[in-house]
């Protein structure tokens, strides 16, 4: 569930940081790089799974805050309980692979625990709750169902948790779909999800082999772009553009089941929403020139990836 746009997005991201270097870094470091912006996701969805887990647990904590009042009133004494015995809850409880990971990342944050409690209260006044609660029986439906309305309508759609989440992972905007995706497919089989490979093999082969070819082949793909610049220089052109069109060049050349098409949109796409305003004109453009070029030549080598 992780695209290949965010392979992209990874790349391009790791391409920028090196050209902030001084000198190039070895080659491990151009992995490690990128190999930490694909740990991302990861993270993110331990971090969400963890912060859906403590809301569903915190009627326990909240019904003993309460009960431990120095005059407790029979409210007080009463809090319904049925949320932290969530069937749901204690299958992600149960599962090793999971605690594992929330183990290891260690998500619990002191900022964490108000925006937990702020949840669970905002849930007790919704109308779903209250007919959960009021139903004695459970059935799977229902507690996932639960589960779901508390992370789709008062995790995902809440400001102040995007905001929260934002401020935890600067990569949300470009991993938070395909992560969310990732944690509905959870909740509906909890316990099945390989944490450490949430990125398909060949999807992170691909941005290792694209992360790498625009490097080995700077000069190379700059042959290509630089006579395409015309009146620009290419010193002033966007770092963000120049690094895009030179792995568009990159698929061109050395990745042939991907079809140019693909390429040029993915790119004109990734230009709009990561660099100036005229960059998705320009970067069309360029990238457009160099693919007719290479055809032209007979130098386009592609085949047809609905068969590799």
């Amino acid at each position: 569930m992780i695209s290949r746009r965010t392979i992209r997005i990874k790349v391009m991201q790791t391409l920028y940081t090196i050209s902030t270097f001084e000198a190039t870094p070895a080659p491990a470091v151009h992995t490690s790089l990128l190999k930490q912006h694909f740990d991302q996701p990861r993270r993110l969805l331990v971090h969400l799974l963890w912060l859906l887990t403590e809301v569903l647990r915190y009627a326990e904590k909240y019904a003993h805050q309460k009960a431990s009042k120095h005059l407790p009133t029979e409210a007080d004494l009463n809090v319904n309980t049925k949320l932290a015995g969530n069937e749901l809850l204690w299958q992600m409880m149960e599962d090793p692979k999971l605690l594992k990971q929330i183990e290891q990342l260690k998500p619990q944050s002191e900022p964490a625990q108000e925006l937990i409690k702020a949840i669970y209260l905002q849930l007790t006044e919704t109308e779903i709750y209250n007919t959960y609660i009021a139903t004695p029986s459970r059935d799977k439906k229902t507690e996932r169902k639960i589960a779901e309305f508390i992370v789709n309508d008062l995790m995902l759609a809440n400001p102040h948790f995007v905001a929260y989440i934002e401020e935890l992972f600067a990569d949300w905007d470009d991993d938070g779909e395909g992560v969310v995706q990732l944690l509905a497919a959870y909740m509906h089989k909890p316990g099945q999800l390989n944490f450490e490979q949430l990125i398909d093999r060949d999807k992170e082969q691909f941005g290792l082999e694209l992360l790498e070819t625009v490097l080995n082949k700077q000069e190379q793909l700059q042959s290509y772009i630089i006579p395409k610049l015309k009146n620009w220089d290419p010193e002033r052109i966007a770092q963000l553009d120049m690094i895009m069109m030179k792995m568009g060049v990159a698929e061109f050349l050395f990745f042939e089941t991907i079809p140019p098409k693909v390429t040029i949109n993915e790119y004109i796409d990734l230009a709009k929403d990561y660099s100036t305003a005229q960059s998705g004109q320009f970067v069309n453009g360029i990238l457009d020139g160099i693919h007719k070029e290479l055809t032209a030549a007979g130098q386009l080598h592609k085949v047809d990836f609905r068969k590799s």
